[in-house]
């Protein structure tokens, strides 16, 4: 016969045991997010996708604490304190490298699950790819990467561009590999760049209308969370000073700047959820491989091109995923 337990209280009452068969309670997943919750509703759809998938529905099995910076990364460090404080048994870090960070600095010993455009090895989050050690897992969509193929892309679409303005955000750990990046496809291309950095959205209109007083022929918009929520913003200002866009995002390009080319970010939060699933069922950070993306799309809005004055080689128009008429 099992021997019963009882706990007992103060002041000598006694406490009986779950009975048998009684629901477990759920678990409790931390949730990190560097952008503002109403900018990621699709995806944070996709991540609940994915832990359904590892077989976790939200308040079922499994209870999702959220905690939004609202693209203010300074936050961070303090909301990644509270989940730690919650102990929670899981943290899903979304929003790119500033949130990972912010993590990482809060806890060695927890899971973390993270997606993001940098290389995480170059960062110093993992120790490699196949087996990142440690407590650090996720999705690498490795938009920064990508930098130099959307300049690549500028010039084939916009070829007298001999000036090419980039934005960054300079509170984002990414943005010396950014800048790298770009600067050695510049010299290969035979371009100049010009680099303006924006981390709010007063910066952001002060750095399109300093980039347009300079006669930049296109603008790249860089890989970062906070730039990723203002779609109408960018696509407004590319339209005020008739300068061809390209950013990462297909948002963007619905709301109005010229194009883009990245990884699916909805994909990427998908199989988040499906490593924090596979987390919580007690499989280890340190042996589950970074995923990378093995498809990245091409979107042209034709509607801004023609309202620029460019015509679309056939050879990109071939390559296109989605073509906005």
């Amino acid at each position: 016969m099992r021997r019963r337990e009882f706990i007992t209280l103060v002041g000598g009452a006694t406490a009986w045991p779950l009975m048998a068969g009684a629901e477990p309670a759920p678990q409790i997943i931390g949730f990190l997010g560097a952008p503002s919750s109403a900018s990621y509703v699709k995806n944070v759809a996709a991540l609940r996708q994915g832990l359904k998938e590892a077989g976790y529905v939200e308040g079922t099995n499994v209870t999702i604490e959220y905690r939004w910076a609202d693209g203010q990364y300074d936050r961070l460090p303090a909301l990644a304190s509270e989940l730690v404080e919650r102990r929670v048994a899981v943290i899903v870090t979304i929003g790119g490298a500033p949130s990972v960070v912010a993590a990482k600095n809060a806890t060695s010993t927890i899971p973390i699950v993270f997606t993001m455009t940098a290389d995480p090895v170059q960062l110093g989050l993992v120790a490699s790819l196949n087996r990142p050690g440690g407590n650090i897992t996720g999705i690498a969509i490795l938009g920064v990467a990508l930098e130099a193929k959307r300049l690549e892309i500028l010039h084939e679409l916009v070829p007298a561009a001999k000036i090419i303005g980039v934005l960054v955000n300079p509170k984002n750990p990414q943005v010396q590999i950014q800048t790298n990046e770009l600067a050695a496809a510049s010299r290969t291309a035979g371009q100049e760049i010009i680099q303006l950095k924006a981390s709010n959205n007063l910066e952001i209109d002060a750095a399109f209308e300093a980039l347009a007083d300079r006669g930049v022929g296109a603008v790249i918009i860089g890989q970062d969370t906070f730039f990723t929520s203002q779609p109408a913003q960018f696509a407004a200002l590319a339209r005020r000073y008739a300068i061809p866009a390209i950013s990462p995002w297909r948002e963007h390009v619905t709301a109005g700047i010229l194009m883009s080319y990245g990884a699916s970010i909805t994909e990427g939060y998908r199989q988040a959820g499906v490593y924090a699933g596979r987390v919580l069922k007690g499989e280890k950070p340190a042996n589950l491989p970074i995923v990378q993306p093995t498809k990245f799309e091409m979107v042209i809005n034709l509607k801004t091109a023609k309202a620029l004055g460019l015509t679309v080689p056939p050879s990109l128009l071939a390559q296109a995923d989605e073509v906005i008429e």
